[in-house]
């Protein structure tokens, strides 16, 4: 996968990068994935030896030194060299006229707007980060190699920072929840980013499958805080996952004509199936979680009234399923990443496989990944956004199957077949019911 598929950058992004462990790498693996011509920048100082990764070199003390035609290739700007041998970044002034630059011509613009003295880990000082105003995306770098290490001036910028932030000691190991901490916190990985621009952390360094899980850790942590989430080792070119906020959307609108009666609302275990629905989906981490109602709305409302859930009216629900996958849709953020529709007449469906999904999904970006068992397709079934503009062509009753021929579709087998029962008839109900009681005896049976 390249970076710029699994961190869903635009055409001509304007990104900021901070941090520590591979700024400079994560900025040139992203600008030479795109076409020429493509600009990249500091604001920080910058060693003199890494202006020779890009094609060419400017240096800029005044808006007037930009140039006025941009050449193909990678275009580096910064401000003057200074007397440590480093290059001194570009000010507010001169960075918008190089953005202007990059407007005229159409270019991507990458910016490293940090400096960590080569560490794998760091706390901003009260002067930094100085990130541009007008960046839409800002990807904050963490070297994953600084876990497990002391908390000190050898492993750490700044660590003394870096202990106020994470709670740790001087001389701690560093953790996974420190370095969550640190990235979470408005003074920490938050600070100087601009409310409107997407926030992306890339765990870099994951060069073992130790350090990998731990990055998994730290990425359940800063969802939703960041929008993505990157588990990567870029000096091997190598991305593990990419962890999105999943949303959970529960198609209730049917007009359960041959149960006789709303299946939302039918029992199971003690309790309504909606409420099983919902809760599978929040133990999933699915989030938010909306469900879409039709004619007994109020009903499926006060059922789950005291679950964080979000109920819609569907106002055309007799017109099909497929009106309601779009009033879904329509309902959540645009910082989602995909959507898992869960159905409200299977509360059987286990967490384990809401999970399941989610992780292959990471790991692959698949526009659609769907557990198939006993060679069959079955539900839950997760979308990646870039299928959400043809869910939202759908008419009639038809539901995501419909765009199935159009997108890749990844499986994850599970071996349950009972998953594919779905509760349409008084018959499929009974079914149900002795399914779980003769599973509870023989349960029972083993004890």
């Amino acid at each position: 996968m390249k970076l710029t598929t699994v961190l869903r950058m635009a055409s001509t992004p304007r990104v900021a990068i901070v941090g520590g462990g591979g700024k400079t790498t994560t900025m040139f693996t992203l600008a030479r994935e795109y076409t020429s011509p493509v600009i990249v920048a500091a604001t920080a100082h910058m060693a003199i030896e890494q202006l020779a990764l890009a094609n060419q070199h400017f240096f800029v003390n005044t808006p007037g030194d930009v140039i006025a035609h941009l050449p193909s290739g990678i275009t580096f700007f910064s401000g003057s060299e200074n007397s440590t041998g480093k290059t001194v970044g570009l000010t507010p002034e001169t960075a918008r006229a190089v953005k202007e630059l990059a407007d005229r011509h159409g270019a991507p613009f990458f910016i490293e707007a940090d400096g960590s003295k080569c560490l794998p880990l760091k706390a901003p000082a009260e002067h930094e980060p100085p990130i541009p105003e007008f960046v839409d995306v800002v990807i904050y770098v963490v070297g994953l190699s600084g876990l497990g290490q002391p908390l000190d001036t050898e492993h750490v910028h700044r660590p003394d920072r870096f202990a106020r932030l994470s709670g740790l000691a001087l001389g701690d190991a560093v953790t996974p929840d420190s370095i969550a901490k640190v990235l979470s916190d408005p003074i920490g990985g938050l600070k100087n980013m601009p409310p409107s621009a997407r926030r992306i952390a890339v765990l870099n360094q994951a060069d073992t499958a130790e350090l990998q899980a731990q990055a998994q850790l730290i990425a359940r942590q800063l969802l939703p805080t960041y929008h993505s989430v990157a588990i990567t080792a870029l000096k091997y070119q190598q991305i593990f996952a990419v962890h999105e906020p999943t949303a959970g959307v529960i198609l209730a609108a049917g007009a359960s004509t041959r149960m006789g009666q709303p299946k939302p609302l039918l029992l199971w275990r003690g309790e309504p199936f909606i409420r099983h629905v919902v809760r599978t989906a929040l133990n999933a981490s699915l989030s938010p979680v909306v469900i879409v109602a039709g004619e007994h709305t109020a009903e499926i409302r006060a059922a789950v009234s005291d679950l964080r859930v979000t109920v819609i009216h569907n106002p055309a629900w007799e017109a099909g399923q497929s009106t309601s996958v779009k009033c879904g849709l329509r309902s959540l953020p645009n910082t989602i990443g995909s959507a898992v529709f869960l159905l409200a007449d299977q509360p059987h469906i286990p967490i384990e496989l809401v999970k399941a999904l989610r992780d292959q999904h990471a790991q692959t970006l698949s526009p659609i990944v769907a557990p198939l068992i006993d060679e069959r397709r079955g539900n839950p079934v997760l979308f990646d956004r870039v299928t959400f503009s043809d869910l939202q062509s759908l008419t009639g009753d038809v539901g995501g199957r419909a765009v199935f021929a159009k997108h890749p579709i990844a499986y994850v087998p599970w071996h349950d077949a009972s998953l594919l029962l779905d509760v349409d008839t008084p018959e499929d109900y009974r079914r149900l019911l002795e399914s779980t009681q003769a599973g509870a005896d023989e349960q029972e049976n083993r004890f």
